[in-house]
């Protein structure tokens, strides 16, 4: 079972030796409209990469890249308990505009929680047991090893197990080759 989630940043300095930026490990955010659920945000920045300096912080505003963006995360979630947030809607709403900016305007969840973003997701199950249900109703049963990798999709998550389940994530922002549209 994976206890502690750490993250290593590695660079180069202006001679182009390599260098440690940041290693350490990464402590989990939470939002009570995820109940439960634990975002571990590795690294994520707003531009195309580069080699070199990059710095040693993250850029998670907004949550999900545009065009040529990155973000990489890991998501634990807990099994499902059939209970959902409590508390205020608009409190909630809130508070998960302020921790995760954008992350409710670019799922735009339908009530089943099916969601899409302008990203090509590639993910991979590290531990425990997922079920990923796509728009047409279809579900597939992931486990430990299996990779996803969706492309602007509408998808939807579920742990039905008694176990926590966690996945790695890489989000790329892509462009929409349906509405020629960058994101």
């Amino acid at each position: 079972m994976i206890d502690a989630i750490s993250r290593l940043v590695a660079g180069r300095r202006p001679d182009g030796t390599s260098v440690v930026e940041a290693n350490g490990p990464i402590v989990p955010v939470t939002v009570g409209a995820l109940p439960g659920v634990e975002f571990y945000q590795i690294w994520g920045r707003n531009d195309a990469p580069a080699i070199g300096d990059g710095g040693a912080e993250a850029d998670f505003t907004p949550y999900f890249p545009g065009d040529h963006g990155t973000r990489f995360v890991i998501l634990r979630w807990p099994p499902e308990t059939g209970r959902g947030p409590e508390g205020d809607p608009d409190a909630l709403s809130a508070e998960v505009e302020q921790v995760f900016p954008g992350l409710l305007t670019a799922l735009a969840p339908d009530e089943k929680g099916h969601h899409a973003t302008d990203t090509v997701d590639m993910s991979i199950v590290l531990e425990g047991e997922l079920w990923l249900q796509l728009e047409d109703g279809s579900e597939t049963r992931l486990t430990p090893g299996s990779c996803v990798v969706l492309r602007g999709n509408r998808h939807a998550w579920f742990n039905r197990s008694a176990a926590p389940a966690v996945m790695a994530s890489v989000f790329v922002g892509a462009h929409d080759t349906l509405t020629g549209q960058a994101h």
